[in-house]
């Protein structure tokens, strides 16, 4: 199996076994049909990937990579909020009738801060200090803005990216590690679509400044199990697993601002059936 089949295995596991249930409690979302949505939650669940060993995609079904790649690039190349320059529909629910979800994600990477060397928004800035000054610790990204919440039409998930520099003896190029930070995550929708997302940034951010993607670190505050997707893990944890894909990006490609959902290059993704209508609480 892939070590991303292993780890997510192994989570919903402990969830499911050693979860606390909210059954009962009060709690915001709800399905469609009005009733509460509970969940069984695990708290602090950390997950560490390594893109050096394999790219983190599990195999118990097929994660949409370039849907995820679309998704990263509206939030961090783009800077959009507005779901009219994305290309899937993951994101409908929470937008208005002009199609924006508000001062969240994407708008937030856009917003300009002044600094000493001029003013930047949050995507420019992390590209601007790993070229110029890799081994700062004070290279991240944060779009929970307290100041903005009322104005968000979901309060951010993801909401935290740390990218830290390290170098491997022997090695002439810098390895780019980041670290994410998600404080709720429905983990049967969502899990391993964040952490695919993710690695495909990070795989991005380092082919732009000439270094080795290396370690994804997953940091999620809330992991739950919704209570209509217990048996759908139960099912989906039982299948058979296969070896990871092989995953790269154009090598061509420089600049971050250039890649496009052309450029990831998806090989040997073999893969369990697609779970479909998975109900989502909102």
């Amino acid at each position: 199996m892939s070590y991303a089949d292993q780890l997510f295995i192994n989570m919903c596991h402990d969830i499911l076994e050693h979860g606390t249930s909210t059954e009962g409690e009060k709690v915001r979302p709800k399905w469609e049909d009005g009733s509460f949505a509970y969940t069984i939650k695990r708290f602090g669940v950390v997950n560490r990937y390594d893109l050096r060993k394999e790219f983190p995609a599990i195999t118990l079904r097929k994660t949409a990579l370039k849907s995820c790649m679309d998704e990263i690039l509206w939030i961090y190349q783009k800077k959009s909020a507005n779901i009219h320059d994305l290309n899937s529909h993951v994101w409908d629910e929470w937008a208005d009738e002009t199609g924006s979800i508000g001062k969240a994600y994407g708008y937030q990477i856009g917003v300009k801060s002044k600094y000493k060397e001029g003013m930047f928004d949050q995507m420019d800035r992390v590209l601007y200090d790993l070229k110029n000054n890799p081994f700062s610790r004070r290279i991240m990204t944060n779009t929970y803005v307290h100041a903005d919440l009322s104005e968000m039409h979901l309060y951010p998930c993801a909401y935290s990216t740390t990218w830290n520099v390290t170098q491997t003896p022997g090695e002439d190029r810098l390895t780019l590690n980041m670290v994410l930070n998600q404080r709720s995550q429905d983990v049967l929708a969502a899990n391993n679509w964040n952490v695919c997302q993710y690695a495909i940034l990070l795989m991005m951010v380092a082919q732009s400044c000439n270094m080795i993607p290396g370690e994804l670190l997953h940091v999620i505050a809330d992991a739950h199990i919704y209570d209509r997707h217990v048996d759908v893990v139960k099912e989906l944890i039982g299948r058979e697993t296969y070896p990871a894909p092989k995953v790269s990006l154009n090598p061509e490609v420089k600049d971050f601002y250039a890649f496009t959902t052309a450029d990831l290059i998806v090989e040997d993704y073999q893969a369990g059936p697609q779970v479909k209508n998975i109900p989502i609480a909102v």
